[in-house]
């Protein structure tokens, strides 16, 4: 018989995001300090054997990707943002990707700003495996797990199989955000590390290639959600569109 799972935990606490989160005209408009909390329940049991980053999660890229999705999205409540958030902290690894499994996961989110100084909201939520479920499709070069889909924004990570490719596509409808997840891909014909985020402006002709032997992995923030007839393949280049500087805590993450 196995032995039972131990369930521990990985905290990140006092995570600062500016960002969009509000349904009223002046909270569409421009960003407002968020507060982040997040604990992580998993077994630590193998990695505190191992040492290896890869059989735990790696926080600094936990908290870089959350940071990305608070960014992306523009949330219209709180609540949405902690459910996503939940959600994609408790999707199952990719295909290749090396971490563990979390179990559980709790997310405060803190509005510091909402009440003008008299008081602070927030939104804390707990949820586990078996609340999470997720859609995959299958692509030509590979899977799409569907994350979440608001209204406003589709959150989804895309597994690129080993030798496969995202053709060079331009969005004229759809504003695009994506950060790569490993180590291995290239984006216009380079390569990129883990952490690299690139928002294409729509009209903007990019390419996913995977030219490594191990599946590759992009989370990407779709706004509206996905729209297939708007997934149009150009020829020619690919557009000169800079990534941003990696953000704090992932620079350095190997994937």
């Amino acid at each position: 018989m196995s032995a039972t799972p131990q369930l521990d935990t990985i905290r990140i606490r006092g995570l600062h995001v500016e960002c969009v989160v509000g349904v009223y005209p002046h909270e569409r408009e421009a960003s407002q300090p968020l507060h982040v909390d997040l604990d992580l329940v998993l077994d630590t049991e193998l990695s505190a054997r191992s040492e290896r980053v890869r059989d735990t999660v790696h926080y600094a890229a936990a908290a870089a990707q959350v940071v990305f999705l608070l960014k992306s999205c523009h949330f219209r409540l709180l609540e949405t943002a902690a459910h996503v958030i939940a959600r994609f902290l408790l999707a199952p690894p990719a295909p290749d990707e090396q971490r563990a499994l979390v179990q559980r996961v709790r997310v405060q989110l803190i509005k510091p700003g909402a009440l003008r100084g008299f008081a602070e909201p927030s939104v804390e939520i707990e949820r586990g495996q078996g609340w999470a479920t997720f859609t995959q499709e299958d692509k030509p070069w590979g899977t799409v797990d569907i994350i979440h889909e608001t209204r406003d924004a589709g959150i989804y990570r895309l597994n690129i199989r080993p030798g496969g490719e995202i053709p060079l596509h331009v969005h004229r409808i759809m504003r695009e955000s994506e950060m790569v997840l490993t180590s291995g891909l290239h984006c216009q014909n380079l390569p990129v590390p883990p952490g690299t985020v690139h928002r294409w402006p729509r009209g903007a002709a990019h390419v996913y290639a995977n030219p490594s032997d191990r599946w590759q992995s992009i989370l990407c923030v779709d706004s509206p959600p996905f729209i297939p007839s708007d997934e149009q393949p150009v020829t020619g280049e690919p557009a000169d569109v800079p990534p941003e500087p990696p953000w704090g805590p992932y620079v350095g993450v190997g994937g």
